[in-house]
């Protein structure tokens, strides 16, 4: 399995950005029993959970910081599984991986929980 993020940038506090996770190695379907999920990272700091879906039925669960401001989704035609942030803060500037894990997604899910990560994005928001 191989992920590669895409999307990233810089953006005012306030503004929006989507990223993209494009997955190589399984295919999206119903039948898909895979969890895919977005986590980031700052310097010094663990990496923290942000957004996950289960792949067959599209359920999602978010961390409290970006809940109602940030939505998972997964296109099955095209493989891939998105990330549209609004109402950016600053204290979303981090380096954003996908990750991806056979089986339902814990919905307390963790960084812990994944074996396979993209190469990151990075994302930047000034005030």
């Amino acid at each position: 399995v191989q992920l590669v993020e895409s999307g990233g940038g810089s953006v005012q506090a306030g503004g929006s950005l989507r990223l993209a996770c494009r997955v190589s190695g399984f295919t999206f379907s119903y039948y898909t029993n895979y969890c895919m999920a977005w986590f980031r990272q700052t310097p010094g700091k663990e990496r923290e959970k942000v957004a996950s879906i289960n792949i067959n039925s599209g359920r999602t669960y978010y961390a409290d910081s970006v809940r109602d401001r940030f939505a998972i989704a997964r296109d099955n035609a095209e493989n891939t599984v998105s990330l549209q942030m609004n109402s950016l803060k600053p204290e979303d500037t981090a380096m954003y991986y996908c990750a991806a894990a056979a089986g339902l997604c814990p919905p307390d899910f963790h960084r812990l929980d994944f074996l396979v990560w993209g190469q990151g994005t990075q994302v930047t928001v000034s005030s």
